[in-house]
């Protein structure tokens, strides 16, 4: 893959870097050469600080959000809307949605949406924890937060056909998102709206 004068250790960050999501080929030989010519701290600290966050995060037990400590801060805060649990995507959607500042409910993350395309099934995703925390629980209403493209549509169909007969109320963020875009990149006006702009679906 890479001419001999590259030296082993290289290549190797460069393909690992090269693996991470959008980052193609150039940029992983500019991080690469980067993080060799910046002193050995700023490397270090890197590889410290990915190495901690494997070893000390975990989902949390109750919203699957990534967490230090499980249940999360979110699902302790005795301060929060019980009734109204919104689900997201990614972990990335639930930072979003509380940099609004404006819900005040609980989160469940799903893990990813469905996508036949990517053989990306119901299976997949963290839905049958959704539904046990539903049962026997208070929340009246679930507000589906799905990106609004191909995928979050089909996921948030999807669990509207399961939710709607458990009796709760089934809502889904209002048109205030682009369509084919992602929640992690909307300004939080955007995402203020769309929150106090729900529908029942």
């Amino acid at each position: 893959m890479f001419p001999q004068a590259t030296a082993e250790p290289i290549a190797r960050l460069i393909e690992e870097f090269n693996k991470l999501p959008g980052i193609g080929p150039k940029t992983a030989q500019r991080l690469t050469f980067y993080l060799l010519r910046a002193p050995a701290e700023q490397s270090r600290a890197l590889a410290e600080a990915i190495v901690r966050m494997k070893e000390r995060t975990v989902l949390c037990a109750e919203c699957l959000n990534i967490t230090e400590e499980s249940p999360c801060g979110i699902c302790r805060n005795p301060h929060r809307d019980r009734q109204t649990i919104c689900v997201v995507e990614e972990p990335l959607d639930v930072l979003a949605l509380e940099r609004t500042r404006s819900f005040k409910g609980l989160y469940h993350v799903l893990h990813g949406a469905i996508s036949p395309v990517d053989g990306i099934g119901p299976e997949d995703l963290h839905i049958r924890e959704l539904l046990n925390r539903l049962k026997g629980s208070e929340v009246s209403e679930v507000l589906v937060a799905t990106n609004p493209n191909l995928e979050g549509e089909a996921t948030a169909m999807y669990l509207h056909g399961l939710l709607r007969p458990l009796g709760v109320r089934v809502t889904r963020l209002a048109r205030g998102l682009p369509v084919g875009g992602d929640l992690e990149y909307a300004d939080e006006v955007t995402l203020i709206r769309s929150l106090e702009g729900r529908r029942e679906m």
